[in-house]
């Protein structure tokens, strides 16, 4: 047991992390990897782009379903327990999907996959928070986001190789020895940093959340059968929100709630939120565009698109250390507006070039995205976190992990749907389809850039007064 007072960083709390962000860390590089892997997947399944995409979205609504959870599974079951049952999981998943003869059974099997990754993600955050002393904690939440922040740069290139070379079921054959290597450090070093209780589950708010989050999924993915103005689409959009109103209302009012929604009177909190999800959907939405943009429509090898996101992925994952460096020395405001500016930047590139997008110009536009992500993502988490009561850090940390993990679900079928729907009106002309989907698909991300920066633009107004508050 750990004493806020006492906070010690030592190897055995360095090699918790370690654990934890491995499988994070796991989680991000497969997901990753796996876009890459979505022409080779359709043409061997015999399934189209809307089916495909459901092997990234799929696993995000499962951590987006988890996720919300970590705060009561952190009251009522200790730390090691958890850690347990997410690599078991993990584990279970990775096996599946790799002898997988079945898309059907595939699916399965990413979505154990996000069950564990979805235990292990809020847990890195939640070991950090509660046991790292506050002087190191800005770096620290850096070195997290470094964790996971390299597996994008990882996730492509290794899947392109691998699906090049060795097949796509070998993804997750790589992944099985660092699993190992994080059960045995987790198993050993994991320590328990506060009492547990024995709450009580609130299913009846669960399945609120199960039913809000699915219908937007769902609703996003059907968008290009349907048309977004569909009866059906507009029907689910209503269920989303009607259950999602009714979880946060009688969230307020429960004495056993799921997640402590007071969270969102904090309106720096709030908006820091509000802008981590914009920058998540904009990552996924780049991570699906990017590698399938560069198949289906400049004809390159699996391999050679999924290193166009590489160089830019270093980079951002580098800066992410010295931004929680930046954070805790000067402030937030500075590291984050600046990085809000420089995925503008890298969006509207995107948006305006004319011509055919080479591997060239993708790469240098990505580097400005990915210096943009490093500079603000772990700063905007941090930021956001200090500004809620110590106690209410856990339910905070898994608002931002849960929303994040949903906005990039949204991303990747809304940016999907846009692109299957070009290519539903034009099936002759794949490429020509593919680029015009592209392009509208690139105009939704510069338009969320914007959104990020109207965000901050108030959210700095906030930043020397941490106490303001927002009762919704």
């Amino acid at each position: 047991m750990t004493d806020s007072s006492t906070r010690v960083l030592d190897a055995r709390l360095l090699f918790s992390i370690i654990a934890a962000g491995i499988m994070s860390f796991s989680g991000v590089v497969v997901e990753t990897a796996m876009n890459v892997t979505f022409p080779t997947l359709m043409h061997e399944f015999n399934i189209g782009t809307s089916l495909v995409q459901w092997i990234t979205t799929g696993y995000l609504l499962v951590l987006a379903l988890i996720i919300p959870t970590s705060a009561y599974l952190k009251r009522r079951f200790s730390t090691r327990s958890l850690f347990t049952a997410a690599i078991s999981s993990f584990l279970a998943g990775t096996l599946l999907a790799a002898w997988s003869p079945y898309f059907n059974v595939l699916l399965i099997g990413r979505l154990l996959q996000g069950i564990g990754t979805g235990i292990a993600l809020p847990m890195m955050f939640n070991i950090i928070l509660e046991q790292v002393p506050g002087e190191r904690l800005g770096f620290m939440i850096g070195i997290a986001s470094l964790i996971t922040a390299m597996a994008p740069a990882v996730g492509p290139s290794l899947g392109g190789m691998i699906v090049s070379y060795f097949g796509w079921r070998m993804i997750f054959v790589s992944l099985l020895p660092f699993l190992l290597l994080s059960a045995i450090l987790g198993i050993k070093n994991i320590r328990q940093a506060g009492k547990l209780e024995q709450t009580s589950f609130n299913f009846g708010l669960y399945l609120l959340l199960i039913i809000g989050f699915s219908s937007l999924i769902f609703a996003t993915s059907i968008a290009s059968d349907f048309g977004w103005f569909s009866i059906e689409v507009l029907a689910l959009f209503a269920i989303c929100f009607a259950a999602l109103t009714a979880f946060y209302k009688q969230s307020l009012s429960s004495n056993a709630p799921l997640l402590r929604v007071e969270i969102f009177r904090y309106l720096p909190y709030t908006l820091s939120t509000a802008s981590l999800l914009l920058v998540g959907f904009i990552c996924l939405g780049l991570g699906f565009l990017i590698p399938n943009y560069a198949q289906l429509v400049s004809h390159t090898d699996a391999f050679t698109a999924g290193c166009l996101l590489l160089p830019g992925c270093i980079i951002g994952a580098m800066l992410a250390p010295i931004s929680g460096r930046l954070l805790d020395k000067f402030g937030a405001k500075r590291p984050i507006l600046l990085g809000n500016a420089s995925i503008l930047v890298s969006v509207i590139c995107y948006s305006l070039y004319p011509y055919e997008l080479s591997s060239f110009f993708f790469i240098i536009f990505y580097l400005f995205f990915a210096f943009g992500q490093g500079f603000s993502m772990g700063t905007i988490m941090t930021n956001g976190l200090s500004q809620l009561p110590e106690e209410l850090n856990a339910d905070g940390n898994a608002a931002m992990n849960t929303l994040l993990q949903l906005a990039g679900a949204v991303g990747t079928a809304v940016i999907s749907t846009i692109v299957a729907t070009a290519q539903a009106a034009e099936p002759t002309n794949i490429a020509h389809a593919t680029m015009l989907g592209s392009r509208h698909g690139f105009f939704v991300l510069t338009v969320s850039a914007v959104l990020i920066r109207y965000c901050q633009y108030f959210c700095a107004n906030f930043f020397r007064h941490p106490s303001r508050s927002l009762v919704i």
